[in-house]
């Protein structure tokens, strides 16, 4: 097979990556690829993404981006594992079934352990236990099948530990009561999210893309608003705006309009080009690195490699509120904005923890 992509050659894309993974299976018409970023500090784990990309050269750059951004939220998070990540290319409400994913398990099983599976847009508990009946190195199970369950439930709460470290900064408290947080989809974390938010007294204004999410999060929390796009959230009066939908969110253009004191959100890899972290500081706006204060997904599904425990995956999870505020101490410190410290934290574990270790095996 070619390593060229319309002319790319895919080691220069993947040129951090120790490994990328081509999986086809005509007979279920599965087309995946799994990117194992890092193993310097142990397995890579991260979670499956079945999207319907518009090209494999989307789904490339996806999946590139993704499990470079799992090594650096394990190695902030204090975990022994790498990053990898994987996508499935399709609209899964038409292409997913148990052939297909046992057919995608076979080919997670082929990494022997480099790489563990988990959920992700467009996968659930319930695919993991498929996945399973052929690959033993898959987390984020059912409950039946003694697994973590749905990981969005401490991701959102680790969202809202993150967003209080940035309050206690911004406004000199951790509460968010009295403050209108924007929450950019309400999916499967946006919905957890708006319950802490809701209990802790904010006023919340939802947006989705899909209408039944804001249905549902409506008929649970009446007293949430809901405006008709992300556009208009992100120019409404806000003072917390959270991106919990795809990646690169914060564009130049929302910047320029958005009045927000604090960008804290769920969605990975948030900052469409490098560069927007300064422009947000230069308007005053406080950014909570995505893959900080979204780790909690990961330490839950992380906990049922050694056999799951909801109350220590929780007691982990409320640490990413003093990770957090690490990350804003480094970077004042520093004088940086806290995406760069954030990742100079992950970058000097990797490097500190990871020279021991080297590339992981399965021994």
């Amino acid at each position: 097979m070619s390593t060229q992509t319309s002319g790319v050659d895919v080691f220069d894309l993947g040129s951090e990556h120790e490994q990328v993974v081509f999986c086809n299976d005509p007979a279920t018409g599965l087309k995946a690829i799994i990117a194992i970023h890092s193993t310097a500090l142990g397995p890579a784990l991260g979670g499956t993404r079945f999207y319907p990309y518009a090209s494999t050269n989307d789904a490339i750059t996806d999946v590139l981006n993704l499990s470079r951004g799992m090594s650096y939220k394990a190695a902030l998070a204090g975990l022994d594992l790498g990053g990898g990540k994987a996508v499935i290319i399709g609209d899964p409400a038409t292409l997913k079934n148990e052939a297909l994913l046992r057919a995608y398990g076979r080919f997670v099983q082929s990494l022997d352990g480099r790489y563990y599976t988990a959920c992700d847009v467009g996968t659930f508990s319930e695919d993991m236990d498929h996945i399973a009946r052929e690959c033993d190195y898959v987390t984020g199970r059912t409950v039946a099948h003694g697994g973590a369950g749905d990981s969005s439930v401490l991701t959102a709460f680790g969202v809202f530990q993150g967003m209080r470290a940035a309050a206690e900064v911004v406004w000199g408290t951790d509460s968010l009561a009295g403050r209108t947080v924007g929450v950019a989809g309400v999916g499967k974390v946006g919905r957890h999210l708006v319950r802490h938010l809701i209990e802790d007294g904010a006023t919340v204004v939802v947006t989705d893309v899909h209408q039944p999410s804001v249905d549902a999060v409506r008929d649970e929390f009446p007293q949430v608003t809901s405006v008709e796009s992300t556009q208009a959230l992100v120019a409404s009066e806000l003072d917390v705006y959270a991106p919990c939908a795809l990646g690169g969110a914060i564009t130049d253009e929302v910047v320029d309009v958005l009045s927000a004191r604090i960008v804290c959100g769920a969605a990975n890899n948030q900052l469409a080009h490098p560069g927007v972290e300064k422009a947000l500081e230069d308007r005053g706006i406080l950014y909570a690195p995505d893959y900080c204060v979204n780790s909690g997904g990961l330490i839950q599904v992380a906990d049922e490699l050694e056999g799951f425990s909801f109350d220590r995956a929780h007691h982990r999870a409320t640490g990413i509120f003093d990770t957090t505020r690490q990350v804003f101490e480094l970077a004042k410190t520093d004088g940086v904005a806290p995406a760069i410290a954030a990742d100079r934290l992950a970058e000097r574990r990797m490097r500190d923890v990871g020279r021991l270790r080297g590339l992981w095996l399965n021994s």
